[in-house]
Parts: structure tokens; sequence; C-alpha cells
């Protein structure tokens, strides 16, 4: 499947031959697939629905992500499915059936990927991750991270950075730390979240994606 991303990198080939990947999860040993999804047209209203839900629940939350309130279902599309999404789904098919509807069981989780800057600087790429909340505790976030490195370098990025990950959310930044990126920067007090006094700091995440220990990846096919 030979795609040409709508907003991507501006300096290089902006073309990426991805298939679907199949994987195990860590904990249960049960097949997984990673979906590329390069617009929300291609999957079903209803999945699109169940992750508008699931990322507003966690904007309700307050604790990870730095949205003040909830997105409308169009606002949500325009920013998750701005240039390419992956979706996983627990599943040994290849293919998304348009006729799913049972995403408690199905989805996994998602990631999107897009330039973290633009023109001269877009080939630096940023992602956010959402993992299903009745699917937590499986070790998705890691997989979800794996196959980002995996498939970021394809889509013609160079180097990876996370802006924002919050000290308080440890499931985060001890994935990033487990995959080598390195700690670029650390912002103090910048995010009033909820159930917090005081304003919480934030860990700058970067890597090369063009020197990738092939052994993080190892157990991923």
């Amino acid at each position: 499947m030979v795609k040409t991303l709508v907003n991507g990198p501006d300096f290089y080939e902006p073309l990426a031959t991805i298939e679907p990947l199949q994987f195990k999860l860590l904990n249960s040993g049960e097949t997984a697939t990673a979906f590329p999804v390069y617009s929300a047209k291609d999957i079903p209203d209803s999945l699109i629905d169940y992750l508008h839900a699931e990322f507003n629940k966690e904007v309700e939350d307050g604790l990870t992500y730095p949205h003040l309130n909830t997105l409308t279902r169009d606002e949500f599309v325009k920013y998750w499915f701005f240039s390419f999404c992956t979706i996983v789904l627990k599943t040994e098919q290849k293919e998304i059936d348009p006729l799913w509807t049972d995403w408690d069981n199905l989805l996994l989780g998602t990631f999107y990927i897009k330039p973290n800057y633009s023109g001269r600087c877009s080939h630096n790429c940023n992602a956010g991750f959402l993992v299903n909340s009745v699917q937590r505790g499986q070790k998705i976030g890691f997989r979800l991270g794996q196959v980002y490195l995996k498939w970021a370098p394809l889509l013609g990025y160079k180097y990876s950075v996370f802006n924002l990950v919050f000290v308080t959310n440890p499931g985060s930044w001890r994935i990033w730390d487990k995959l080598q990126f390195d700690r670029i920067g650390y912002i103090p007090k910048v995010a009033i979240l909820k159930g917090h006094e005081e304003p919480v700091d934030a860990i700058m995440f970067g890597k090369d994606l063009t020197s990738i220990d092939s052994r993080l990846l190892d157990d991923l096919e």
C-alpha cells in the first residue's frame, strides 16, 4: 500500500509503503494488528465516535493532555487525523471490517503522527497516544511506542519531539525512557492539572529516527 501524506515532511519524499503490522500482546499473547490510517474516511464512523469519546474522557480527566476543553467531533477529526494515524485492534484480520462495532473489546489504542514544526523543520515529528480506557494494564502503550518508532521513519521523519510529558504521568515517561528517547528539555510549572494544587513540570523527549536500535523492535514482529 503506497500512500501520499497530505501533511508530511516538506524536505523528504512523502511516500511510504506501510502495511498492517501484527504482533503479540505482551501480557496475554493475543494477536494485535496495527492499521495505518490516512483519513478518517477509511474507518467506520462508529470507531471515530468511540475514539472521540475516549479522547474527551482523557481531556476531562485533566491529567495527560494540555487541552482545557473537550473537542467536538469535527474538531477531534481535524486534530487526530490531520496527517497520519495508527489504529491498533485486537484481531488477526488485516482489514478493518466496516460492520465491527464492539470497540470495547476490539480497540486497544491509537496514535497520530504529524509535523512538530512547519516548513524547514517539518521533518521533525510529534505524536499523541491514547490507550482504550477499558484495555489498560496490558502494556499496550509500550507496543504503541514500538510501532511509532517503526513507522515514523517510513513517513520521512528524521527526528521525534514530544513537547510535554508531564512528570506526574510515569506511565508515559517510563515508556520513552525504555525506548531510549533522550530527555532534551525540562519545563517547570507548565501545566495546571486536575487534582494538583501546584503547576506541574514536564519533560521534553527527543529521538533520532535515523539510528534506532533494532533490538528495541525485535519482538514486534
